[in-house]
């Protein structure tokens, strides 16, 4: 009896081929932005993935990431959390998406699937779905926000909906 095994090597070579492998990973990672020796924004993240054998390198947080941005008195002026991100590091622009949740000091929280975040910029947007939920209102929209990064300052694009939670009964 004769067996024979064929692999087509295109295939074999995608799986093989070095840029298909992290360049460095790294499991329960936290890491400090700073500028000046001034804490700017501490990423927290199960899973982080370096990828630079690209053309365009980039890191990947599979499982999630939870941001922390500093204001200059070293409070937490806002967060971020998200099922899953990726930095494009030429642009220096964060994707994150999947549940996207934002919160900034005054308590207002913004609820998307997808944001990006431009570091050099520090402004946020999203084209998505977005709800802005604030101490007395719920504001809706299909067609996104521009904010600055810690959503202190936004404009809602063509909001659909505002339900005021502190009307008369």
């Amino acid at each position: 009896m004769l067996l024979s095994c064929e692999n087509d090597i295109k295939q074999l070579n995608s799986i093989t081929d070095i840029k298909n492998f992290p360049t460095q990973s790294a499991s329960n990672i936290e890491i400090l932005y700073s500028d000046s020796a001034v804490v700017k924004l501490k990423i927290i993240a199960a899973k982080m993935a370096r990828y630079t054998n690209e053309d365009e390198p980039y890191v990947e947080f599979p499982d999630g990431i939870e941001v922390l941005f500093y204001n200059q008195d070293k409070f937490v002026e806002s967060s971020l959390t998200a099922n899953y991100a990726i930095y494009h590091e030429n642009d220096d622009v964060w994707e994150v998406k999947d549940d996207v949740v934002v919160v900034n000091k005054k308590g207002e929280i913004i609820n998307t699937e997808l944001l990006i975040w431009n570091k050099k910029t520090e402004t946020i947007s999203s084209d998505k779905f977005v709800k802005i939920t604030k101490k007395d209102e719920i504001i809706y929209s299909d067609d996104g926000f521009d904010a600055d990064q810690s959503f202190s300052n936004y404009t809602i694009h063509n909001p659909k909906g505002i339900l005021n939670l502190n009307s008369p009964k």
